[in-house]
C-alpha cells in the first residue's frame, strides 16, 4: 500500500529540520519503505515534507511517521497520511 505524507513545518522550524536532517535521511535509509521523498518549498524555503510510503498498511506508516526524527524532535506543525494510487511514473 502506498501512503503520503504531507508535513507542514511549524513556523521558523528550519534549524529544527537542519539540525535533524542527517538523522532523518539515516531513518529513510534504514527503513526502507520510502519510494520517494522530498521537501516542500514555499517562497524559496522548505516548509515540510511529501513523503510516499510504501507500507503494508496504515498503521504501519502511522509508526513510521510517529519515530521519523523529524516528529520525534517536533519539527511538524501537522501531519496528514492518506492511502495514494500511483497512476503515473
Amino acid at each position: 500500500m502506498l501512503v503520503a505524507l504531507i508535513a507542514r513545518d511549524k513556523p521558523d522550524a528550519l534549524e529544527i529540520r537542519m539540525a535533524n536532517r542527517e538523522a532523518h535521511l539515516a531513518y529513510v535509509e534504514q527503513t526502507g519503505v520510502v519510494a520517494q521523498a522530498g521537501p516542500l518549498i514555499e517562497n524559496g524555503a522548505m516548509a515540510g515534507s511529501l513523503v510516499i510510503l510504501d507500507v503494508p498498511d496504515l498503521a504501519a506508516a502511522e509508526a513510521w511517521a510517529a519515530d521519523d526524527p523529524y516528529a520525534r524532535a517536533g519539527l511538524f506543525a501537522r501531519v496528514e497520511l492518506v492511502e495514494w494510487k500511483k497512476v503515473i511514473g
